[in-house]
């Protein structure tokens, strides 16, 4: 197996897996549908195109910097005749950054990093108003999801990293196959079409695993535990 690894990070990004009418939710870390899409972006496929090649692949979360919920209240006109839209809320979360990752097969692996070197549509974080940041693309490692996420250099914002300690513990959400302890929980957001008439979304076992990523963090501050290290000895 490979696993594809990819930095999602911005001032603003917006992950919903249960938005409703005028009510906008965003998670508080990406959800599977929300990467397999900006994926499918990057390859070109029109959202009629059928998805199921990217269902198999094991989807995982690494929370580098957790950042903040953000509350927007959004209005909008119809095109058409000037008709005054209904007020709508939206969350976002601000200033988070996150390490994804997708394992699958090293033939199907290596054709998604080379779309997204060269993506065909532009890409986002969960909505158009939150681009992906330039360094989305972080590699393509031959190693296991969890090995992945558990390893790979912490992608933190520069000025986070120079707040925390010189080690942090970052949590880890990944689909779950039984194997590893943790808190387990299900997520509706494995995307059964992206049809604009019609989407669909799915049910999915989702565990947080009981052992957290530990890494260096060569901008330490010189004083106290960070963050991470003090929410988990708590």
């Amino acid at each position: 197996m490979s696993t594809l690894l990819l930095r999602l990070a911005g001032p603003l990004q917006a992950w919903g897996d249960s938005s409703r009418f005028t009510r906008r939710e965003t998670r508080s870390e990406p959800t599977k549908s929300g990467v397999l899409g900006l994926i499918a972006a990057a390859q070109g496929r029109p959202r009629t195109d059928s998805i199921v090649d990217l269902l198999g692949l094991r989807f995982g979360v690494r929370i580098d910097q957790p950042g903040r919920i953000l509350r927007d209240f959004q209005t909008a006109h119809r095109s058409s005749d000037g008709a005054v839209m209904p007020l709508s809320t939206r969350f976002y979360l601000a200033d988070a950054a996150f390490l994804a990752g997708v394992e699958g097969e090293p033939e199907l692996v290596a054709g998604l990093a080379e779309s997204l070197r060269r993506p065909t549509f532009p890409l986002y974080l969960g909505r158009r108003s939150c681009p992906a940041p330039p360094d989305l693309f972080q590699g393509v490692v031959a190693d296991d999801l969890v090995s992945a996420l558990s390893t790979f250099r912490w992608v933190a914002s520069r000025w986070h990293r120079r707040r925390m300690g010189s080690t942090v513990r970052l949590p880890i959400v990944i689909d779950d196959d039984g194997s590893a302890p943790g808190d387990r929980l299900t997520a509706r957001d494995v995307p059964a079409s992206f049809a604009p008439e019609r989407r669909e979304y799915v049910w999915r076992d989702v565990v947080r695993l009981e052992q957290l990523a530990t890494l260096p963090n060569d901008l330490a501050r010189d004083d106290g535990d960070d963050y991470f290290t003090v929410v988990a000895s708590a």
